[in-house]
């Protein structure tokens, strides 16, 4: 596939821990490729341990021990060139990248607000981070204009988290992540903790961001796959540290190739007249231990349909249908 705002190139990320005498190595993002284009909404769902969070702070390449990044390739592409952000330094990244071309939600992000300092100096101090010189009353200026575009209100600039609900404490993480306008959007689990009600004004707000052309793209974690349908585009499925399948949202939903995408889809409660008639299924056994993963396909020891070459070779990824990519070798032996 050609490039895009964001390039992930053979991506590998291990955790390292020491355990007694000996390193144990995680194989948490193992070989991953992954394009991000303009006007797109990927979402990337998976088990629990699958490498999703692990692969958002590598595209950062936010990489604090235990994990190391092993090898690869993560480039953006900033309007005017090509930015490798692999052979950035941390001070450089937090200069030039972080929060101006990508910024990430991360996993609980509502509960990372200070509660002891009201929004208008967190949103200061985040600011100061990224830039030498900062008018004070210009940024709170800007924030409550970011604030009355995703619909919150300009009173909230001058509380504390703790006087503000779940919801809106998250969609004001939200306001204050793209203060910047960064290009690219990485959400980790953001509705997660939240109640119906405040995930859809949550969802809503995202789509503000888009329609507002705040930001250009997002990539979007979730285990919800019923969340990830309503707001994404495009889907990657993830399994034991690689992306297993990637699609149009509604292709790969009705239509999964990869069998534990097919397991994953059909193991889900819906209301959708496609999956229910599939029957509520399960799949069997338990996920790799991913510091001594299977050789061959990672899902073979789980798969109905494992041959003799899963358990042995890797399958390349193949475009099985136009954009609808799979990593498996009931299509790549046809």
């Amino acid at each position: 596939m050609s490039s895009g705002l964001l390039n992930v190139i053979d991506v590998a990320a291990y955790y390292k821990q020491q355990v007694g005498a000996s390193v144990k190595t995680i194989k948490a993002v193992d070989g991953v490729d992954l394009f991000l284009y303009e006007k797109e909404i990927l979402g990337i769902v998976g088990e629990s341990g699958s490498g999703k969070s692990t692969l958002a702070h590598v595209i950062l390449m936010n990489i604090k021990k235990p994990l190391e990044f092993i090898r690869g390739t993560v480039r953006i592409y900033t309007g005017n060139n090509f930015l490798n952000l692999n052979s950035m330094s941390i001070e450089e990244l937090r200069a030039r990248v972080w929060g101006k071309e990508i910024a990430l939600i991360p996993q609980s992000a509502m509960n990372a607000l200070m509660p002891t300092l009201k929004i208008k100096r967190i949103i200061l101090d985040i600011v100061k981070s990224h830039q030498d010189k900062v008018n004070e009353e210009d940024v709170i200026e800007k924030a409550t204009k970011r604030f009355r575009e995703l619909g919150l209100p300009e009173k909230a600039i001058d509380m504390y988290p703790f006087e503000l609900s779940g919801g809106m404490r998250q969609r004001t993480v939200i306001a204050v992540a793209t203060l910047l306008n960064p290009r690219i959007l990485i959400a980790d689990e953001p509705s997660s903790a939240l109640d119906v009600v405040s995930q859809r004004m949550v969802l809503k707000t995202f789509y503000d961001l888009f329609r507002k052309n705040i930001i250009k793209s997002m990539i979007f974690i979730s285990h919800d796959i019923a969340t990830v349908r309503q707001i994404a585009t495009d889907m990657c499925v993830m399994y034991a540290g690689k992306i297993v399948e990637r699609g149009p949202t509604d292709d790969l939903v009705k239509r999964p190739l990869h069998p534990y995408a097919e397991g994953l889809i059909n193991s889900i409660p819906s209301v959708e007249p496609e999956i229910r008639k599939r029957k509520l299924r399960y799949i069997p056994g338990q996920p790799p231990d991913l510091s001594n993963p299977p050789t061959g396909c990672r899902f073979h020891p789980r798969c109905p349909y494992t041959m003799d070459i899963c358990r042995t070779k890797e399958p390349p990824a193949l475009e099985v249908e136009r954009k609808h990519l799979v990593s498996c070798w009931l299509y790549a032996r046809r």
